[in-house]
């Protein structure tokens, strides 16, 4: 835009230039003419009358040209300044989430380590649960034998102790 108002600024100065050159010829050429007495009477002649208004108006499209040659100019600086903020705070935002997902991922593998030595952990609980059950199996299994074969033993534990003590009044009587 600043680019096209600037070849339109070029332009109408040359048609400015071109156009100021053959009103001060015209004027010239009227000016000589008007020793003259012309054959008709016209009017009261002006200087460039013509040339006024059309020469006003070319300056007037230049002036705003320039004025929105100006406006481009000054929105494209707001629009880069905009678009600095708006970089500059993407680019903070992305540090800031970069951050974040380190920390994250820090935390992650933590935690990983940590669920692995629970897993560790529960593994080897298992295993004692599993070697205290067969334990307890094997000791069960003893208890039981030991209250089944209470009576029996305890029967025979009786049966001896008589013998021993008959053997011992035997052995108290011959002696």
């Amino acid at each position: 835009m600043v680019a096209d108002q600037r070849a339109t600024q070029a332009i109408l100065k040359k048609a400015l230039e071109k156009l100021t050159t053959f009103y001060k010829k015209a004027f010239l050429i009227q000016k000589s003419q008007s020793k003259q007495e012309p054959p008709v009477k016209f009017g009261a002649m002006k200087s460039n009358a013509g040339a006024s208004p059309v020469i006003g108006m070319i300056e007037q499209i230049i002036e705003d040209s320039k004025a929105l040659e100006n406006e481009a100019v000054a929105g494209e600086n707001e629009a880069q300044k905009s678009y600095e903020t708006f970089v500059s705070d993407s680019n903070d935002q992305v540090a800031e989430l970069t951050e974040s997902v380190s920390h994250k991922n820090k935390a992650l593998a933590n935690a990983n380590v940590e669920s692995n030595q629970a897993q560790s952990d529960l593994e080897s609980t298992n295993g004692e649960l599993e070697a205290l059950a067969l334990y307890e199996a094997d000791l069960h299994g003893d208890c039981d034998f030991v209250l089944r074969n209470f009576n029996i033993r305890q029967k025979a534990r009786m049966d001896e102790m008589e013998a021993i003590g008959q053997a011992k009044a035997i052995l108290s009587g011959s002696a």
